[in-house]
């Protein structure tokens, strides 16, 4: 996917203009992750449909940055361990497939080996 190695490119410039390399290590990245993820949760948290849905209104940007922020240490970690992310993905979706059939899935939240 061209446009996951720019996004990455554009992650390493930034990265190596500062010499920050030295501080992400996987651990300290994974853990970053965790953490953007978690602000984009608190978008949510403790609200209903109708809150979420006028919280979105007014803060569609600002939880828009909390993705970019998930996605950037989601690139920049894949990239440092060598990962193909465009080829994980792919393989995770055909697993995904194979354990959530459309004809036992479909309108079901239950978990694959629920169904």
């Amino acid at each position: 996917m061209p446009e996951l190695q720019e996004l990455t490119n554009a992650i390493l410039v930034f990265r190596n203009e500062r010499n920050w390399a030295q501080f992400h290590k996987p651990k300290d990245m994974a853990l970053s992750l965790v953490l953007e993820a978690a602000e984009v949760a608190e978008h949510f948290q403790w609200k209903d449909d109708v809150e979420i849905t006028e919280h979105l209104e007014n803060n569609r940007e600002a939880v828009g940055e909390e993705l970019a922020d998930v996605l950037y240490w989601v690139l920049l970690l894949s990239h440092d361990l060598g990962i193909d992310l465009h080829h994980a993905f792919e393989q995770k979706m055909a697993k995904n497939r194979e354990k959530y059939p459309v004809s036992k899935a479909k309108n079901s939240h239950r978990k694959y080996l629920e169904i």
